[in-house]
């Protein structure tokens, strides 16, 4: 359900580029001021880019073989 959420958002390259580079080099969980720069570069709102960032987590964790869901084991 939470990819059809994503695909719903209708990305453009570049701002699943952007959303990749911060995901990789600056935080898999940004705070609150990162998501809103995040934002604004992407031209998303800070809800959409953190919908983004949960989803692309528990993608994240299911290729590392761990739960789709934060809890149990710290990543």
């Amino acid at each position: 359900m939470a990819s059809r959420t994503i695909e719903s958002m209708q990305l453009a390259d570049d701002q699943i580029r952007i959303l990749e580079h911060n995901f990789a080099t600056v935080s898999r969980h940004p705070d609150e001021t990162t998501f809103m720069l995040i934002a604004a570069e992407c031209g998303l709102t800070e809800e959409e880019t953190q919908k983004w960032f949960r989803w692309r987590n528990a993608r994240w964790r299911q290729a590392e073989g761990l739960p789709a869901e934060l809890g149990s084991v710290n990543d």
